[in-house]
C-alpha cells in the first residue's frame, strides 16, 4: 500500500482542485431552474469515472434527475464492493449568509467551504481519488467495484429504487460502501452503524368555518389553537416518555455492551450544551444524551400554524389550526405501523368541538449493520491506518432511507464510512469540508478497498 499512499500524498493540490471544480457544478437538485445544472454533474461524474478507468459507465436518464452508473469487475476471484453517493446538493439559501460564493469552493483556515464541499461532493471525491491511485499505480483495482451516484437524494431519491428493482442484477455485489456521515469528532475517526427511522405526520384542526372576533365569540366556541394545543402536549408525559399507547412494543432496548460502549465516548454534555447555547438538556429519563438520539424514538414537534402571527395585536378566535410532527423511530419499529397508532392517539384526545384530520407525509425503517460483518472490521482497520487513532463505532440519530432499500432490493449490508465532521454545515450557509479530513479520507478509502479485498478472500 506504501506507493499508493505516496501517490495521493503527491496529488494532495491537485484533489483540492479537483473538488473546487466539482463544487463549482450548482446541482441543486430541487431547483427546476437548476435542472440543466444537474444533468451537467451527471456528465462530469460519468467523465471522472471514464478517466479513472472504469470498463462501463453509463449516464441513466429517469423520470427525475439522470443516475450514473460504472463498474470495473477485472478482479477474479475478489468481492466487490458498490459504492453508493448523490451528486446532488441543497439550496444555498440564504445567499447573504455565506462568507464566500456557495458555489465557487473558496480554502481558507484550512477548510473548503462550499455547497456540497462535505454533503457529498468531498466525500465522494474521496472514494475517486482512492481509486485513481489504485489504477495509477498498480493499474487495477484490489476488488470489483460498482459505482452508484443520483442525483436525488437531497429531494428524496423518488428515482432510485425503481432503478435498484430494474437493474437488480447489475447491482449484484457483496456490501455496499456509503460516505455520507460524520465522524464522532474531530481526531476520531467513525463508523456508523445504526441510523434511525422516521415517521412524519401533520396534525390539521378545524373549528368555526372562519375566523372569528374572540370578544364576540370567545368562551362559547371551541379554539382550534387550544384544541392543537391540547393533543400535542398529551404525546409526552413529564419524563419525557412517548405516550402513544403501543408506540414502545417493538422498540429494541439497548445491550448492556452498547451501553458501556457509548459511555466511553469523549462526548462532553457541557460542551454540547455551551455549543447549543442551552441551560439543560431535555429528554426521555433513565438514558443518556447519546442513547436518547442515537438508540431510542423521539417525537418532536416541527412547526404549528394558526390565527394572528404579525406585528401587533388583533383579536381573533382562528378557524383551524395544524402542526407538523416527526417521530424518529428505532429498529423494528415499523412507520406504518407507528403512523396508525399515532393517528388513533390524536383522534381519542381531541376535544369536542372541533374536527381533526391527521395525514402521514413519508417514513423510513431504521437501519443496524452487524458489527462483525467483514466490510466493517476492513473499514475499520483501513480508518485506523489512515487517521492514525483506533476508530469507534456509532450510530446516528438521523435518517438516510437508500440503506433500506439497498437491504430490502438487493440484500446488500450498507458500510457508512464518512469522513465529514459535526459542525461543517451541512445543508447550512457556509458548509464547509476539513482537507486533513478530506485527505485522510481518501487514504482511508484506498486502504479500505485492499483491505476488504483480503479480509473478504
Amino acid at each position: 500500500m506504501d506507493p499508493v499512499i505516496d501517490h495521493i500524498e503527491s496529488r494532495r493540490d491537485a484533489h483540492v482542485e479537483d473538488l473546487k471544480t466539482f463544487v463549482a457544478i450548482p446541482s441543486v437538485s430541487t431547483d427546476p431552474e437548476r435542472a440543466g445544472d444537474v444533468e451537467r454533474c451527471a456528465d462530469h461524474c460519468h467523465d471522472a469515472l471514464r478517466d479513472i478507468g472504469f470498463q462501463a459507465v453509463e449516464v441513466v436518464k429517469t423520470d427525475g434527475h439522470p443516475i450514473v452508473y460504472a463498474e470495473w469487475l477485472e478482479a477474479e476471484g475478489a468481492p466487490t464492493v458498490l459504492f453508493y453517493g448523490h451528486y446532488d446538493v441543497q439550496p444555498p439559501d440564504p445567499i447573504e449568509l455565506w462568507t464566500s460564493p456557495p458555489f465557487e469552493a473558496t480554502v481558507r483556515d484550512g477548510k473548503i467551504y462550499g455547497r456540497g464541499s462535505v454533503d457529498d461532493k468531498g466525500q465522494v471525491l474521496a472514494h475517486w481519488k482512492a481509486w485513481e491511485a489504485h489504477f495509477a499505480v498498480h493499474g487495477r483495482l484490489p476488488c470489483n467495484v460498482k459505482v452508484l451516484l443520483e442525483g436525488e437524494e437531497e429531494i428524496g431519491s423518488e428515482s432510485l429504487e425503481p432503478f435498484l428493482v430494474e437493474r437488480q442484477t447489475d447491482l449484484a455485489a457483496d456490501v455496499i460502501m456509503i460516505s455520507d456521515s460524520p465522524m464522532f469528532a474531530r481526531g476520531v475517526p467513525s463508523l456508523c452503524y445504526g441510523l434511525r427511522g422516521l415517521c412524519y405526520m401533520e396534525v390539521h384542526v378545524q373549528g368555526a368555518n372562519t375566523d372569528l372576533h374572540s370578544g364576540s365569540f370567545g368562551g362559547a366556541v371551541a379554539n382550534p389553537a387550544q384544541a392543537l394545543a391540547t393533543i400535542l402536549a398529551s404525546l409526552k408525559d413529564d419524563d419525557q416518555r412517548i405516550t402513544i399507547e403501543s408506540f414502545y412494543d417493538r422498540v429494541r432496548p439497548l445491550t448492556e455492551e452498547e451501553r458501556r460502549e457509548y459511555a466511553r465516548l469523549p462526548f462532553d454534555e457541557e460542551a454540547y450544551k455551551k455549543q447549543l447555547d442551552v441551560s439543560e438538556l431535555v429528554g426521555e429519563a433513565g438514558f443518556s444524551t447519546l442513547e436518547r438520539t442515537w438508540a431510542r424514538p423521539a417525537l418532536d414537534i416541527n412547526g404549528m400554524i394558526s390565527g394572528f402571527t404579525g406585528e401587533g395585536a388583533k383579536t381573533v378566535l382562528p378557524g383551524k389550526a395544524s402542526a407538523k410532527v416527526s417521530m424518529r423511530l428505532v429498529l423494528d419499529q415499523d412507520p406504518q405501523e407507528i403512523a396508525r397508532l399515532f393517528t388513533n392517539h390524536v383522534e381519542r384526545v381531541a376535544p369536542p368541538g372541533v374536527t381533526v384530520k391527521v395525514s402521514a407525509h413519508h417514513g423510513a425503517r431504521a437501519y443496524l449493520a452487524p458489527l462483525d460483518h467483514p466490510a466493517n472490521q476492513a473499514a475499520k482497520r483501513a480508518l485506523a491506518a489512515a487517521f492514525g487513532a483506533e476508530p469507534v463505532f456509532t450510530r446516528e440519530g438521523g435518517s438516510i432511507p437508500i440503506t433500506n432499500a439497498f437491504q430490502r432490493t438487493l440484500g446488500l449490508t450498507s458500510i457508512l464510512m464518512g469522513f465529514g465532521l459535526p459542525d461543517e454545515n451541512a445543508h447550512a450557509p457556509d458548509e464547509n469540508l476539513d482537507l486533513d479530513n478530506f485527505h485522510r479520507g481518501i487514504a482511508a478509502a484506498a486502504h479500505f478497498y485492499h483491505e476488504y479485498a483480503n479480509e473478504a478472500g
